[in-house]
């Protein structure tokens, strides 16, 4: 990927350690989904470290349907949201994908003090090569998640979870 060289190996091989670093204590009762997957790398390194883990790409897997994939405990989301057109579309596969207890961890950037009316926009994140469609404050991404019955915490900028009960592996994790 000469445009995103990271997509490949880097980030999938540092979101699945912290994924690990913060629920492994618990990998053997966690069902994973990493939705927006690529090629399956994060999948594969958590499946190394016990966890019952699935990928799932709309552009990889395009002949499953996502519903024959079952339920999951965690779905995680990186570098996902700010790409798709439909945000509600997404938000409702993710719903129907997560366990009634489970939780959704995702990343994009928040806009936050990015964007401001009638100034020329020179954020990086925004670039058309990016492919990045959906952009999101910390507020709206927070609205988001309430217009589906989550409740939501940032960890920091780019960085998000949405869950409805706190299940015992994130009840340490969540803000």
């Amino acid at each position: 990927m000469q445009a995103d060289p990271d997509y490949v190996e880097a980030r999938p091989t540092g979101n699945a350690g912290m994924v690990v670093a913060g629920f492994g204590d618990y990998a053997a009762e966690i069902r994973h989904l990493d939705y927006g997957g690529g090629a399956g790398l994060l999948s594969k390194l958590m499946s190394e470290k016990g966890f019952d883990s699935t990928s799932y790409d709309p552009f990889v897997n395009t002949g499953t349907d996502p519903a024959t994939l079952g339920t999951f405990d965690l779905i995680t989301a990186f570098e996902v949201f700010e790409h798709v057109p439909d945000v509600n579309a997404l938000m409702t596969t993710l719903s129907a994908l997560r366990k009634p207890n489970g939780v959704i961890l995702f990343s994009t950037m928040a806009s936050d003090g990015q964007i401001a009316p009638n100034t020329r926009l020179t954020w990086w994140y925004a670039a058309p090569r990016n492919g990045h469609i959906s952009l999101f404050t910390k507020a709206s991404l927070a609205q988001l998640a309430g217009r589906y019955g989550f409740n939501f915490g940032s960890f920091n900028d780019n960085l998000h979870i949405m869950w409805t009960q706190a299940p015992p592996f994130a009840a340490r994790m969540l803000p």
